[in-house]
């Protein structure tokens, strides 16, 4: 409601116009940069012990001098999703109004590109603070066939992603996610109807069912940041476009028989004893949508 950058309304006009008391503006913005630091300190304890939870990093913020109690952790903890890495009943913040849906690849062959694809989100550290990347994933090449970069966990950016990836390459018939509240969320739901997408989340407890992305997360969080340094929101999207496209089109895969998702991807669009497909323009066209 307060613009401080007003032209015309200086904050203590605008407080005695709103009868606010305009002491309670600093205790907020205040209140905002204590959050900032001390996000920026879990995120260092937990960069060096990803093994520790919300009540340990608890600690380890008191020996420093941060007097902190474990809820506040565990909230701002949530809101950066890290999550100690054992095995935990709850790996993303559901929405207990929305609907959850059963997970679909429970002895599910997946033999073939666009048939399964997983979506998940995961932050990134800057000097100005978090981002958060969400990714899209063809389960049977390992493709990432969409992502998108933001500075917040809203459902429009996993739309977005979703929609990029349809309009290069069409809709899978599976989408697999957790049960976040960005993917149980109607409009998210909605979208997946339209596009004719068959629903699957990850079960209660089942800290296995999105493997693929997550070996994906780990790949980026290593060797992404090794080959591109990334300490501004400015340099991280420069740099990721450049990681997504290494990963592609150039990094083997040790599942895949060390061949490229890409090349696995272009498999599915070739045919046997036909030579003439390779001239038409519908294979230049599928082609050059990959490797944009």
């Amino acid at each position: 409601m307060i613009n401080a950058k007003h032209q015309h309304l200086s904050m203590r006009r605008q407080s005695e116009l709103l009868k606010i008391n305009r002491g309670m503006l600093y205790y907020e913005e205040s209140d905002k940069r204590m959050n900032f630091i001390i996000s920026n300190k879990i995120a260092e304890i937990y960069s060096q012990f990803p093994i520790y939870g919300y009540r340990r990093i608890t600690a380890m913020l008191n020996r420093v001098g941060m007097e902190i109690n474990h809820k506040k952790v565990q909230r701002l903890m949530r809101e950066m999703k890290l999550y100690a890495i054992y095995p935990k009943p709850n790996t993303s913040i559901k929405d207990v109004e929305n609907a959850v849906f059963p997970y679909l690849l429970n002895k599910l062959s997946i033999v073939k590109s666009h048939q399964v694809w997983q979506v998940d989100i995961t932050y990134l550290r800057t000097r100005s603070g978090f981002m958060y990347l969400v990714a899209i994933i063809d389960m049977h090449s390992r493709m990432v066939v969409g992502y998108r970069l933001s500075n917040n966990l809203c459902t429009e950016n996993c739309k977005s992603a979703l929609e990029d990836a349809i309009v290069k390459y069409g809709s899978p018939e599976i989408l697999n996610s957790d049960q976040g509240s960005q993917f149980t969320s109607e409009s998210w739901i909605k979208t997946l109807s339209y596009h004719k997408i068959k629903v699957s989340m990850t079960g209660k407890g089942r800290c296995t069912d999105n493997a693929y992305i997550e070996r994906l997360w780990r790949a980026f969080k290593y060797e992404g940041s090794y080959l591109y340094q990334w300490n501004t929101v400015e340099s991280l999207k420069d740099n990721i476009s450049k990681w997504v496209h290494w990963y592609n089109h150039e990094r083997p895969h040790q599942s895949l028989n060390y061949a490229t998702p890409a090349e696995i991807l272009f498999k599915a669009y070739s045919c046997n004893n036909c030579a003439d497909f390779y001239s038409t323009s519908k294979y230049f066209n599928i082609v050059q949508k990959v490797v944009m």
